[in-house]
């Protein structure tokens, strides 16, 4: 099975992680999208609310589309959440899948400072959504990683890990920051959350501005 991976923090999980994970999951011809919450972010200070909450807040969205399901394994870690740990495990679990590593293109120019990224070409292959007008600089160093590896979605693959793609996606101005702000501020962001996630937001009380939500 070919499968799609999405990390991040889904602090919380909206528009802006859903809808380009349908759109790569079309574009690759994925069997599933796996969304996983991360526990401890290598990049970041901390979440603002449990790993509990954010787990399910992506299984309410795995249930909702078809092909998504969630995968705990960084949630359940003690440790911060390096890719290359996470996806050496995943092979090891999983060994007759083929891993497409979904990132951003602001997380493709920093790859470099990614704890043991050369590894992950050894485990999977990288999926990049590109920016309005993005084009790499010649002189730029990550074009003597993108270059010999970069593979075009129409054509066939034979590789099984190492490959980058570059996918095309409609672009959504959605911030998690943002929506946080909103949140605390007593403002429900409809157009970037799912139904069921500001339900869930408004039932546990998420986001409410003060210290008792930050929990992790």
């Amino acid at each position: 099975m070919k499968i799609g991976i999405l990390g991040g923090t889904f602090d919380p999980i909206h528009f802006g992680h859903i809808r380009p994970a349908q759109e790569i999951k079309q574009q690759l011809n994925l069997d599933e999208v796996w969304l996983m919450p991360n526990h401890i972010p290598p990049h970041k200070q901390g979440t603002h609310v449990s790993s509990q909450a954010r787990l399910a807040m992506a299984e309410l969205i795995a249930n909702e589309h078809c092909g998504f399901k969630v995968c705990d394994i960084e949630a359940k870690r003690d440790t911060p959440s390096y890719s290359a740990m996470t996806l050496t495990q995943l092979t090891k679990i999983y060994p007759q899948h083929e891993f497409y590593f979904i990132m951003g293109m602001d997380s493709f120019l920093s790859f470099t400072r990614w704890h043991e990224w050369q590894q992950l070409f050894d485990l999977c292959h990288l999926v990049v959504c590109k920016r309005p007008g993005w084009q790499l600089d010649d002189k730029d160093p990550m074009q003597n990683i993108l270059t010999p590896r970069l593979h075009d979605v129409t054509t066939p693959l034979s590789a099984k890990s190492g490959k980058i793609f570059m996918v095309d996606i409609t672009q959504q101005d959605i911030s998690s920051t943002e929506v946080r702000q909103q949140l605390m501020l007593g403002i429900m962001p409809t157009a970037a959350l799912p139904a069921s996630i500001q339900e869930y937001i408004q039932h546990n009380r998420l986001y409410r501005g003060d210290s008792s939500t930050k929990t992790d």
